[in-house]
């Protein structure tokens, strides 16, 4: 596993047993975040956990915290596959990325527009994230880019910007996030001039 990527996900519960109801806690409100929404009751989040009401606020004393716990398991998730995917071939690897990021684009949207509302953009936790996304695509973009098979003339932010907007405009469509995704890793690939 990589470096965490804030002291929050580096304070997990360590127990087995906490670490499996709080493992079992973010699954779930991963779930229902994606079915219903962000404002679904925190007693659904327990009751689908498999855990009680005071098991859930135990670990996640608010919804704060749980929006916040999500959000930086999604990230590390991201970062982590980053670094999963380092010993494919350069440009496989930063396809297999990019399309890991599309998926966390779409599942972070309502997180991510709660959080800001509560927190603001310029918060200590979206920079941590923002860094450690930067620090995990960087590396497989610059190693795609010296294969020389990926253009020389575009940066993370420009990548980043544009596969954002797949996964926007396919909003959990996974065949049109796939085509869209297609074209924009088409033109990316370096092409000699004519």
């Amino acid at each position: 596993m990589t470096a965490p990527v804030v002291q929050t996900i580096s304070r997990r519960p360590q127990r087995a047993d906490a670490r499996r109801n709080y493992d079992s806690l973010i699954k779930a409100a991963r779930e229902l975040f994606a079915e219903a929404g962000t404002g679904v009751a925190l007693d659904d989040v327990a009751k689908r956990a498999g855990v009680g009401t005071g098991t859930f606020y135990r670990h996640f004393p608010s919804r704060q915290a749980l929006l916040e716990a999500v959000y930086l398991e999604e990230v590390q998730a991201l970062c982590d596959s980053a670094a999963e995917l380092a010993p494919l071939e350069p440009v496989a690897a930063l396809e297999a990325w990019l399309r890991r990021f599309v998926t966390y684009g779409t599942t972070k949207r309502a997180l991510w527009t709660e959080l800001v509302d509560t927190m603001g953009v310029q918060s200590d936790l979206f920079s941590s994230c923002h860094t450690a996304i930067w620090t995990a695509g960087e590396p497989l973009l610059e190693r795609a880019q010296v294969s020389g098979e990926i253009r020389s003339d575009v940066e993370l932010l420009d990548v980043l910007k544009l596969v954002g907007g797949v996964a926007v405009s396919a909003s959990g469509d996974t065949e049109l996030a796939d085509r869209l995704l297609r074209v924009v890793l088409d033109g990316l690939r370096h092409r000699s001039a004519r």
